[in-house]
């Protein structure tokens, strides 16, 4: 299934090492603070209790939010051409502004 994980955390080390991990998890980097990507609930299940393990008692957030194909159909995105759409623009679903 699709995961968006979208995290806030201040502390420069600590977001480095959630940053890490997601990219460790095979997901996408999508903006500054959020990542996207292909996670069965397995692997969804893990990466949440690595983050939690790293995040530990500091001061931060971190949303795991599984999108189902039918939901991730209605995506609505601009993207400028700086990035990579998460949608290819062949797809009927949603809107792509470029």
């Amino acid at each position: 299934m699709k995961t968006f994980v979208i995290y806030d955390i201040t502390e420069d080390r600590l977001r480095n090492k959630v940053f890490q991990t997601c990219k460790d998890y095979g997901l996408t980097h999508i903006q500054y603070s959020a990542f996207f990507g292909e996670l069965n609930h397995n692997r969804r299940e893990e990466l949440y209790r690595r983050l939690k393990r790293t995040v530990g008692k500091k001061e931060g957030k971190i949303v795991i939010v599984p999108v189902c194909d039918k939901d991730l159909r209605l995506l609505l995105e601009i993207c400028v051409p700086e990035g990579e759409p998460l949608m290819p623009a062949d797809k009927p679903a949603g809107y792509i502004i470029r």
